[in-house]
């Protein structure tokens, strides 16, 4: 089915939202009135631009305050409809957006606004152009798209339809069932929009919150399918505006649009890309860094030990237990310091989930590799951490690790098992890109989002997850664009026994997060603990937190670069220790 998207969408000039929207895949663009007027270009060469680009001009918007106002304020209105469908028979355009009435001076008059409509219609008819009724959700009389179907069909005219509007019509709660009472040839338009579920005013709502299909909380897909049924042949278009898009990139914004595109008509079953793969295990996490000595006295003191070393680069394998860091010092920007670079994601078939990755446009990252190099294939996360399909020691699949010699050494003392979690912080405007990336590529579930309090503001989380809990993936992003404190990100190791594990590290040498005397005497006040455990916790800076399902005992070392690692005792608890982030934030904050 085609697909288009809104110029108001993306940031930038129009030139950049054409070109931007011309390479993420769409077919075609709704041109926004303001991105025209503030466009230096005659209508005839955005018609041609458009064209170079091979999209097409589906929609005008929007037409304002047309119906059921007195007569010297419509006739001003026909005045300025001729001259607008004048400038869109230039353009291109046939299909014009009407947004039901706000103002003040309109009536509630059905019928003297299906004949201001008729009168309007049978202008447009005389360009070659359609006009799309829209009911905003905030219309001074009219407000759902039932009623406003009843007026397009009171007015009779083959120039008059309706356009329908997801957030207009979700937000409101209307029932879908009236959709399929609509003949699909009078449905003119279809936009759609999703937004996180919210109790505030539906006008600041729409206006800052919208976000791509699949990234909110509405139903978009029923909505499509109630249309579909209708026999509704036009564009699915995006209609899409928040404060965060009006300050990104419209490259990145386009390709995150056009995917979310793309799941939405795999839901409906209108595309079938490749099943998602859904991945099984961390086989690693990679640090890059420019000074390995730093991150191995750390994982040292963890328990790690040196098995290994790439036969062809300079990256060391350490290993313990199921868990594996790879430490690389090839192009670590030495500003930047130590990072989290890549993930190795154990994966069922690593093939299809590459072919997964490129149907929804996430390509294969190319990479240099020697001839004996085992071929794997990455794709780049929105935050920029690569993320590897891997096939750990099974036969007839590529194995990682024959790219790795192994190296003499001494055995590790024991104490964790696995890789627990990953904690990687987004970029402050790929927050919800990221959430759409982890659920339709990867095929990993998407938890609820929960707020963390910072000293200096307020972090955003989300965790990802597959079924059993093996990949655990919690997304953050601070506030706002101007926050620059940069949270580290965080490689969270599984131990059945953290005090143990705590006590072996400080033993070793390891520096742990120093946790406030004030943290404890509320535990204290909050639990009742065993003889000697809490005492335990404030020796050590050990964090306790429960759920429904069970406990949770936590620590961290100090960062390295722009990464330190936690130690988990996960008994049950299906969290990640929400309720003790604020403490750990402010803790980190006072390191130098």
């Amino acid at each position: 089915m085609r697909t288009s998207i809104a110029t108001v969408s993306l940031s930038g000039s129009l030139t950049e939202k054409l070109t931007a929207a011309s390479r993420a895949g769409f077919d075609g663009v709704e041109i926004f009135e303001n991105d025209l007027l503030a466009s230096p270009l005659t209508p005839e060469e955005i018609r041609a631009r458009c064209a170079d680009l091979g999209l097409t001009i589906d929609l005008y918007q929007p037409m304002r305050d047309i119906e059921a106002v007195p007569a010297d304020e419509f006739a001003r209105t026909l005045h300025r409809a001729r001259h607008k469908f004048e400038l869109m028979r230039r353009l291109g355009a046939d299909t014009v957006l009407v947004c039901s009435s706000v103002h003040p001076l309109a009536v509630d008059d059905d019928a003297l606004a299906a004949h201001h409509l008729r009168r309007l219609a049978e202008l447009a008819q005389g360009f070659g152009i359609r006009v799309a009724y829209e009911a905003l959700a905030w219309g001074r009389h009219v407000n759902t798209y039932t009623h406003a179907w009843r007026i397009v069909e009171a007015a009779d005219h083959p120039a008059l339809g309706t356009c329908l509007d997801s957030f207009h019509i979700l937000s409101r709660g209307s029932d879908l069932k009236g959709i399929e009472d609509i003949p699909g040839e009078k449905i003119f338009f279809l936009q759609l929009a999703d937004a996180p579920l919210l109790a505030m005013d539906v006008l600041q709502w729409s206006r800052h919150y919208r976000c791509f299909p699949g990234q909110g909380g509405f139903d978009v897909a029923d909505l499509v399918r109630r249309v579909l049924h209708t026999g509704y042949g036009g564009p699915l278009s995006l209609e899409v505006f928040n404060d965060v898009f009006r300050q990104s990139e419209a490259g990145p914004t386009a390709v995150d649009a056009h995917r979310s595109l793309i799941v939405l008509q795999e839901t409906v079953g209108l595309v079938a890309p490749p099943e998602p793969v859904v991945p099984t295990g961390v086989a690693f996490a990679e640090l890059v860094t420019p000074d390995a000595e730093p991150v191995s006295a750390l994982l040292a003191a963890l328990g790690f030990t040196r098995t290994a070393r790439h036969r062809s680069k300079p990256v060391d394998l350490w290993h313990q237990g199921e868990a594996r860091v790879l430490v690389n010092t090839a192009g670590a920007a030495r500003r930047d310091g130590t990072g989290l670079a890549a993930i190795g994601l154990e994966s069922p078939d690593p093939a299809a989930a590459a072919r997964r990755a490129e149907a929804l446009l996430s390509p294969v990252l190319p990479r240099r590799r020697a001839l004996e190099d085992a071929p794997l294939d990455a794709v780049a996360a929105p935050d920029g951490t690569e993320l590897f399909f891997c096939a750990t020691d099974r036969p007839g699949l590529p194995n990682w690790r024959a790219d790795f010699t192994a190296v003499a050494h001494e055995p590790g003392t024991a104490g964790v098992h696995r890789i627990d979690h990953l904690a990687l912080t987004q970029p402050w405007h790929h927050y919800d890109e990221a959430t759409l990336f982890h659920r339709s590529v990867l095929g990993l579930h998407a938890q609820e989002s929960v707020d963390v309090a910072d000293p200096y503001g307020l972090m955003r989380s989300r965790a990802v997850t597959n079924a059993d809990g093996s990949v655990r993936i919690a997304l953050s992003v601070g506030a706002a664009p101007t926050d620059d404190t940069v949270h580290a990100q965080h490689i969270a190791l599984a131990t059945d026994d953290v005090v143990a594990a705590a006590r072996r590290f400080r033993a070793a040498g390891g520096r742990l997060l120093s946790i406030p005397a004030n943290y404890y005497d509320d535990l204290a006040a909050r639990y009742e603990f065993p003889e000697g455990e809490l005492e335990a916790y404030r020796e050590l800076g050990i964090l306790y937190d429960h759920d429904a399902y069970g406990e949770f005992r936590h620590c961290y070392t100090v960062t390295v670069g722009r990464v330190f690692f936690e130690l988990v005792q996960r008994d049950g608890y299906r969290g990640y220790g929400a309720q003790n982030a604020p403490v750990r934030l402010a803790a980190q904050h006072k390191l130098p």
